[in-house]
């Protein structure tokens, strides 16, 4: 054998053993994991830990939805959504709630990926149906991913902007190709995608919102609608999937309720009332004072903290910096100073709660102390371009001795604001154009404005006017998706793998979306170049240390006024329902609840039951 022919078969040979490794690491699978570990359960599981696969159906569930809704269709960015419409809908895999993220099949049977990440394929199941008995197939898949794209509501577009095509190979088999290789995050979150029927929407508008109930495959269907007071969901008996170890143990009621109340503080009453089933407190002083009543006392109305180990997020006060008022960093930071948490907590909160100071809070992805070898490897070719206490400083939100007084804090912020070109006359504040300083906050739930009252006299008292403007759900969000805010709270809410919708929050392409979750309006290269990195990120180390610097960046921002969290769920329900007594890691995983079979003395206590009245009015 000549050198060349020697050269030739070795370069060939090495050709066909790539090939079989890399179709050994492309094998369809069951599940798929972000950095290629081994998923929790294996193949052959029966069923999560988290569920009680014996676990009864029948009963009711009840609950209070906010404010109203007039549209059946999530997807658009039109008209409120009522809740849990997405109860009817499959998705091609879903999320275990006890890993940080690995999805298993859901309508697809097996999952198979790229080694290099540059496209996945989804072999779905031949025994997926829609409610009407059609079969779900990849053009289902094909159509409601460039239905979503070309007229869905432009977080679809951010989320998915790395897919370049969707190709159907076979009626059960369909490939989502990427732009460019490498990132770990896409295979798994094309997984999340909702399937539509093609067949029933060919007659229908996808981009306008209605109540017309629409065609889904999920464990329930739309069986009742009140415009806008309620909706009730069926549980779909002959379901395909019901089977399924990924469903076992999950979505036991027959029916699921939801009734709308305009105010939180009426929807409590009726909770205590026995209007409904399951409330999630959100108020500290209504947990410390608003459930001293009968039932609580002799545990017909259970109250429970059930752990939460999901990263809190960042909750605040936003700033919409597409305002010229709001474009300058000194001038947020100080209206940050002129928020006095420590007395909120105090004396409102009941001490409840821990002031929020990353966005990644309650997590090893939030920042701390200063940056690491590692974040300044990422930080320093940005150092011209982010603010320079990135380098120098560990952020901390101001602290105040919760007495209300924070003169401190209000020379500091003036001495700001001064910085800025603002300027006081008489008793007014000037903003550099020398025009009075008149700010509204948007708001849309009324229990807040006792948290705003207290801030708006510390901006007062610098001569700043804050209006706090309360609007209807309906058109808070319609404010909210036509940027029409200066102020407003809102949360970023974050798991324990972030990745794209990263982009969706920060990054410029998002900016000028309407309906993005861009609500600060960010255009800035240093948070773009980080996002990017983070999203790309080949390692569980460097997806930390990326977020971290991200983080960094955020925080020195000053773009919102950190809120604050609680690492529990607080939860309130009627003793006619039990739960696993393994919790999910990471959900509440209300859905794997169950109605507790009543025995005759348990059914005359229910009939007994009078209406609960607050101790403290």
């Amino acid at each position: 054998m000549t050198h060349a022919l020697r050269a030739l078969f070795t370069h060939v040979s090495s050709i066909a053993l790539l090939s079989v490794a890399s179709l050994a690491l492309a094998a369809p699978q069951h599940a798929q994991t972000l950095y290629g570990e081994a998923p929790r359960y294996p193949a052959n599981f029966k069923h999560f830990e988290y569920v009680n696969p014996d676990a009864p159906k029948g009963g009711t569930l009840r609950q209070a939805g906010f404010g109203s809704f007039d549209s059946l269709n999530p997807f658009i960015n039109k008209g409120v959504p009522a809740d849990d419409i997405s109860m009817i809908y499959d998705t091609l895999t879903r999320q275990s709630l006890d890993e940080p993220f690995t999805v298993y099949g859901l309508l697809a049977a097996k999952i198979e990926k790229a080694p290099d990440n540059a496209w996945v394929r989804f072999y779905l199941r031949p025994e997926a149906r829609f409610h009407d008995g059609q079969p779900v197939t990849a053009e289902d898949v094909k159509f409601t991913f460039d239905t979503l794209m070309s007229k869905g509501a432009p977080m679809y577009r951010g989320y998915y902007a790395d897919v370049e095509r969707v190709e159907i190979e076979d009626p059960l088999r369909v490939r989502f190709v990427f732009k460019q290789a490498g990132n770990r995050e896409l295979p798994l979150i094309v997984g999340q995608l909702p399937v539509l029927p093609k067949h029933w929407w060919a007659e229908r508008d996808f981009s306008k919102g209605n109540l017309e109930v629409p065609l889904g495959s999920g464990p329930y269907k739309v069986a009742d609608v009140q415009a806008g007071r309620s909706i009730r969901y069926e549980r779909v008996t002959d379901w395909w999937g019901k089977d399924l170890p990924v469903n076992r143990g999950f979505y036991n009621f027959d029916t699921l309720q939801i009734d709308y109340y305009r105010d939180n503080t009426v929807a409590l009453e009726a909770l205590k009332a026995g209007q409904f089933d399951y409330w999630m407190e959100m108020s500290a002083k209504s947990w410390a004072t608003a459930y001293n009543t009968e039932a609580v006392a002799n545990g017909q109305l259970i109250k429970e903290e059930i752990v939460n180990h999901n990263p809190t997020g960042m909750q605040g006060f936003i700033f919409n910096t597409r305002r010229p008022i709001f474009s300058d960093r000194r001038v947020r930071e100080a209206f940050g100073l002129l928020f006095d948490y420590e007395w909120a907590n105090r004396q409102l909160f009941n001490g409840a709660y821990t002031r929020t100071g990353s966005y990644f809070d309650n997590s090893e992805l939030a920042a701390s102390g200063l940056p690491s070898a590692a974040e300044l490897k990422l930080l320093e070719p940005l150092r011209e371009q982010v603010p320079p206490q990135v380098f120098t400083d560990a952020y901390q939100p101001p602290v105040t001795d919760g007495s209300g007084i924070i003169r401190e804090q209000q020379r500091r912020a003036y001495q700001l604001l001064q910085e800025a070109g603002w300027r006081v006359d008489g008793d007014q504040m000037l903003d550099s154009t020398g025009a009075p300083v008149k700010v509204e906050f948007l708001l849309a739930q009324t229990e807040f404005e006792r948290v705003l009252l207290p801030y708006k006299r510390n901006l007062a008292d610098l001569g700043i006017e804050l209006v706090i403007r309360r609007v209807d759900v309906s058109q808070y969000i319609n404010r909210l998706r036509s940027r029409d805010f200066d102020l407003m709270v809102g949360g970023f809410g974050q798991s324990n793998s972030p990745g794209n919708e990263q982009r969706e929050y920060w990054h410029s392409s998002s900016a000028d979306n309407p309906g993005s979750r861009n609500y600060i309006g960010l255009k800035d290269p240093a948070v773009d170049s980080l996002v990017e990195g983070l999203i790309n990120a080949d390692s569980r180390d460097s997806l930390i240390t990326h977020t971290r610097a991200l983080d960094r960046v955020l925080l020195w921002g000053h773009y919102v006024v950190p809120n604050w969290h609680i690492k529990t769920w607080r939860v309130a329900y009627w003793n006619r329902f039990e739960h696993p007594k393994i919790s999910p890691k990471y959900d509440i995983g209300l859905h794997t609840w169950w109605a507790r079979e009543k025995s005759p003395e348990a059914a005359a206590d229910a009939a007994s039951i009078q209406p609960a009245v607050d101790v403290e009015q």
